[in-house]
């Protein structure tokens, strides 16, 4: 849901348009600086426990700039705006919900609208072929139960889940974040008692009163990450633009909640605690977590196209410069991501090239408001993501492919787990490879994962594996468990403690 496309007023969006307007960013430059001191966090997409020296506001070359032909999804015949998608490339299949409003699906507001396409440029068509479906609609007497919007979906395991704004009615600080799951990506449920998992923090109110929404998800060690817009947030613009950040261990972000300050993340009691911190200056963002640059990136529209704003790890310092993908726009962009909300590999050079593709809105409609889907893209170049251990390892987290033994490898933490079920590797990984990377090779294979292997839950600990080296490893759900034909049993915590521990399989 825009801040903007009921009786406001879309900000002047000038954060580098001056600098960066129409432009690629081209060359190459060597500036790698020592990181700086940012506090204690977890181990990013590989395990590493030492920072090596890491990029500092280096220029990246960019090539093959493409864009489609024309549109590329569109709901019906009556729905006359199609605008802020998420984008997920899961299981083969290129797979967007948007925000859109059909007459029939349900009451008079915003729908999330669904569908799939064999490539990013199309067809895209409903789950059986044809118009798009309308897949999540406003649940009247609830927060959300005029409108649905914004959708960021991730799946972790089996699950997905769908991030969005839901709003009883129009603006007055009433838009406020909710949360489903689903088995399919179709049909969904809402969590958390189908109340809203964040609102407005009400640290300050500004003329412009959209509240909070517009969020942005990724599912990173661990670890779900929210970012999102808040106009009544400290660190907001005068016109409400900001972004902000809060990670939490629990996907309905209800526990272990932490907000992005200006020192790093600090604990918060809760999702509406003051926010102090804002990474980019904007409206309708979206965050990925790029391995092979081992960096966060932002998408946010600036005058001459979606810039690409890109952040450390702990989100001290920007390691390389921003890159405009160009091109017209008329609504926030949707970055191609995979399923867990990471930047898929380049399949030409996955150890020089990292691909960035939007689907954004280019124009406005017949009610006045974002639609006409279209791609763009782009390539960065000499990422140097193969260059040492540590960047293999965050490169090909979550990456799954066949290995020399007619299995799957999966890489997690830095290592190799050997996996007999493929449907079992890919609902764990965020990304599939028909072929390994010669680069993989280096990384050692420390267990498998057998058909049938010993399953077990435990109360506050969730469900494990334990694999033929006798640890015991974390996977995201049942679904996982099913898949591997294992049924699982019921331990203490006292008992689960006991096991020697492994990694997460599932991130």
């Amino acid at each position: 849901m825009s801040p903007f496309r009921r009786g406001g007023r879309r900000p002047a969006r000038a954060l580098l348009a001056g600098v960066l307007a129409g432009l690629l960013l081209a060359g190459c430059t060597e500036g790698y600086a020592q990181p700086q001191a940012a506090g204690d966090k977890p181990a990013i997409a590989g395990g590493k426990t030492t920072a090596p020296p890491r990029p500092s506001d280096v220029k990246l070359a960019s090539s093959d700039p493409r864009q489609s032909g024309g549109v590329i999804a569109a709901g019906g015949a009556d729905a006359v705006y199609n605008y802020g998608p998420t984008v997920m490339l899961d299981h083969g299949l290129t797979r967007m919900w948007w925000c859109s409003q059909y007459g029939g699906a349900g009451p008079a507001g915003d729908d999330v609208l669904y569908a799939q396409a064999q490539s990013i440029d199309g067809p895209f068509t409903g789950p059986g072929g044809g118009i798009p479906a309308a897949v999540f609609s406003g649940a009247p007497g609830s927060f959300d139960g005029m409108h649905t919007c914004d959708p960021s979906v991730l799946r972790v395991g089996s699950t997905y889940y769908l991030y969005y704004t839901g709003a009883a009615g129009d603006h007055a600080l009433g838009n406020a974040i909710g949360l489903a799951t689903s088995g399919d990506g179709v049909h969904w449920t809402r969590a958390a008692g189908g109340k809203p998992i964040l609102g407005p923090s009400h640290d300050l109110h500004r003329a412009n009163v959209y509240g909070a929404g517009q969020p942005s998800a990724v599912y990173l060690d661990g670890w779900f990450y929210l970012m999102f817009t808040d106009t009544t947030g400290r660190a907001a613009g005068e016109n409400g633009a900001g972004q902000f950040v809060l990670r939490s261990p629990d996907p309905a972000f209800a526990s272990g909640v932490q907000a992005l300050d200006v020192g790093g993340f600090v604990p918060v009691a809760s999702t509406t605690a003051p926010r102090q911190r804002s990474v980019v200056d904007g409206f309708s963002a979206d965050l990925m977590w790029a391995g092979a640059l081992d960096a966060w990136v932002i998408a946010h529209e600036t005058d001459g196209g979606t810039t690409l704003t890109f952040w450390t790890a702990d989100f001290a310092e920007h390691p390389f410069q921003p890159v405009v993908v160009p091109g017209p726009w008329k609504e926030g962009p949707g970055l191609v991501r995979r399923a867990d909300g990471h930047a898929p590999l380049s399949t030409a050079d996955p150890c020089d090239r990292v691909p960035f593709d939007v689907v954004r809105a280019t124009a406005i409609g017949g009610a006045a408001a974002p639609t006409g889907l279209r791609h763009f893209g782009l390539d960065l170049r000499g990422s140097q993501a193969c260059g040492t251990a540590a960047r293999v390892a965050a490169t090909f987290d979550g990456v799954t492919m066949p290995s020399p033994e007619r299995t799957m490898d999966l890489v997690r933490a830095g290592k190799r787990v050997r996996v007999d079920r493929r449907g079992v590797a890919a609902a764990l990984a965020g990304e599939l490879l028909e072929k390994a990377p010669p680069a993989v090779a280096s990384l050692p294979v420390v267990a498998r994962l057998r058909s049938g292997a010993e399953a077990v839950l435990a109360p506050g600990r969730g469900f494990g594996l334990v694999l033929d080296d006798h640890r015991l490893w974390r996977v995201p759900d049942d679904g996982v468990v099913a898949l591997n034909g294992s049924s699982p049993h019921a331990l203490t915590t006292a008992q689960w403690d006991g096991y020697a521990p492994g990694s997460s399989l599932g991130g």
